[in-house]
């Protein structure tokens, strides 16, 4: 599920259970609370949220940096670690906005609840505990989406298809030329992407890390060799590759096909080298 229907769906069962909620609450109340209840029931859910959503956070970080390790030595794992990154990162301010909502949602529960109106102490008692009730829910949501199996794998997966949509047509190309023509492709890249760098580094030969192929085509779009068409097609040819050799269907289109093959003559026009 992606994190914008995560996000519509808790709008949606907010609006509606709040509402329910409210409406049972003001006609037929199943419980009623006196003030030292409603006090201790309010501020220990503040408590228990704030617990949570602490303990979430400092998980995730710990796991963020887990993936960036794993990024740091594979680099074919870029784009399906970024994807996550940008997955989590959605879902966990998600959580953030409403965990900051539901608090404070309690905290007017606690300061109205001396007033003389009822009913919209009622209206925001039922509508504070759904937030919370939604908001563990989400949190709950987002640990399992965080610590599922094989998520590289599944995320390679979505990508696949972004990058080549008519995989799921099932209109095949020859998967030995397409990576027949990438290990061509790759080749020039890493020969001329290295020359490059050195123009954009003040001492390439005290780096020590191994640069990822996106990056090196990066030195040459910088270099002016070849345009930022090229660069994003050659962008999409090397994702769609990694995808394949990190879990995702070991297919590709006629599409990707064809297209694999025009990017590596056109690389090697604009670098005048032999294929």
């Amino acid at each position: 599920m992606s994190p914008s229907n995560v996000i519509s769906i808790s709008c949606v069962l907010l609006v509606l259970i709040s509402f329910v909620a409210s409406i049972i609450g003001i006609r037929t109340p199943l419980l009623t609370l006196n003030e030292n209840q409603i006090l201790y029931l309010y501020s220990t859910s503040a408590q228990v949220l704030a617990g949570v959503y602490g303990l979430t956070l400092t998980g995730f970080i710990f796991f963020r940096n887990e993936l960036s390790r794993e990024e740091f030595e594979d680099d074919t794992l870029t784009e399906a670690v970024e994807s996550l990154k940008s997955r989590y990162f959605k879902i966990l301010t998600f959580v953030t906005i409403l965990s900051i909502i539901t608090l404070l949602l309690s905290n007017v529960v606690i300061s109205s609840e001396s007033g003389s109106n009822s009913v919209i102490t009622t209206i925001l008692m039922n509508i504070g505990q759904s937030f919370f009730v939604i908001n563990l829910c989400v949190i709950a949501y987002f640990i399992f989406d965080v610590i599922s199996p094989k998520r590289i794998e599944k995320e390679s997966k979505a990508i696949q298809h972004q990058v080549d949509p008519l995989v799921s047509n099932q209109e095949q190309g020859s998967l030995e030329t397409f990576l027949t023509n990438y290990n061509k492709l790759e080749y020039i890249i890493q020969k001329y992407g290295q020359a490059y760098q050195s123009e954009f580094e003040d001492n390439p030969a005290k780096s020590r890390r191994r640069f990822s192929n996106v990056r090196l085509a990066e030195f040459i779009l910088r270099a002016e060799i070849i345009n930022y068409d090229l660069f994003v097609e050659i962008k999409n040819l090397i994702t769609l590759r990694n995808t394949i050799i990190h879990g995702a269907e070991p297919i590709v289109s006629e599409t990707m096909v064809k297209a694999s093959e025009n990017i590596l003559k056109e690389l090697a026009k604009e670098l005048n080298v032999t294929i």
